[in-house]
């Protein structure tokens, strides 16, 4: 399925949790920051940003935190393995060209930006930037993920969302 984005943003809503995603306006470095290195990943117009709230929350923290990223460029922490702040993060974000959204990592723990941690029921969701001018995502939905809903997010500030729902197929 693949979904135009432009400026705006897709909302994935399971029973219980969410991602946002969001197409980067601009090319910049995305920096990774670990406990030993510092990684420099370059973010071209039209790559995804993408929130995963696990246990769901507040779309505008997610909102925030897509924009931390997307306009003001704050570099991602990924913390090692078996910190306990692991644990304590609601949210968690990557960004590239393509992002597998995986049950099987412990949040923030991977500097590998295509992979993000996700609940059970939204896990092996697969989705790509738009090859070309086009700018939006194409989603590959396994067949457990049959239940999500899909919106489309306009218009958002920090007093008014505008969804709209989108079909995507199984």
């Amino acid at each position: 399925m693949i979904v135009p984005l432009q400026s705006n943003y897709l909302v994935c809503r399971g029973t219980f949790s969410f991602f946002l995603v969001a197409c980067a306006t601009h090319a910049f470095f995305l920096h990774i920051e670990t406990a030993h290195e510092e990684y420099s990943q370059w973010i071209e117009i039209g790559d995804l940003i993408v929130v995963s709230a696990p246990e769901g929350g507040e779309l505008m923290q997610a909102w925030h935190l897509c924009e931390l990223i997307r306009s003001y460029h704050v570099p991602v922490v990924a913390l090692p393995k078996g910190h306990p702040g692991s644990s304590r993060l609601k949210m968690v974000v990557s960004a590239g060209e393509h992002v597998e959204l995986n049950c099987g990592i412990v949040r923030g723990t991977h500097p590998e930006q295509h992979l993000i941690c996700a609940s059970s029921e939204l896990s092996g969701i697969q989705l790509a930037r738009l090859d070309g001018d086009e700018i939006g995502v194409s989603i590959d939905m396994p067949v457990h993920a049959k239940n999500a809903r899909f919106l489309i997010v306009q218009n958002i500030d920090e007093e008014q969302f505008c969804e709209i729902e989108v079909d995507v197929p199984v």
